[in-house]
């Protein structure tokens, strides 16, 4: 991972957990082709949900970072993916992070595509 998507990431992730984001968690994915890294944060509510979102982009334009897929309306599933690019960020109620599982399913994949070299 590039060190300003390292340092960039670490800052998301240090917003969410100021931002009663739970076991936010910065994932580098050295094996994807269209992203560096994912930064994923467990959000309490859908109203908190919003809350997040609302205030991130702030941060984000603080950081140079142009997001690819703004929504008016985020998340009224529970779950919302920022995407700038080097980073997606997912904002996920526990439930849809439960299921999904995103750690587990992509070091899964990285683990298959190390094998190939």
């Amino acid at each position: 991972m590039k060190e300003k998507t390292r340092e960039d990431s670490q800052r998301i992730a240090a917003f969410l957990e100021e931002h009663s984001c739970k076991d936010v968690t910065v994932m580098d994915l050295e094996n994807c082709s269209w992203t560096d890294c994912f930064v994923v944060g467990t959000v309490n509510s859908v109203g908190h949900l919003k809350g997040v979102v609302h205030q991130i982009w702030d941060l984000l334009n603080g950081l140079g970072l142009s997001v690819t897929n703004r929504h008016k309306n985020p998340g009224e599933d529970g779950w919302t993916l920022i995407d700038t690019g080097d980073i997606v960020i997912h904002l996920m109620s526990q439930e849809l992070r439960d299921f999904y599982s995103l750690e587990k399913l992509w070091k899964s994949y990285e683990e298959s595509a190390g094998s190939d070299d």
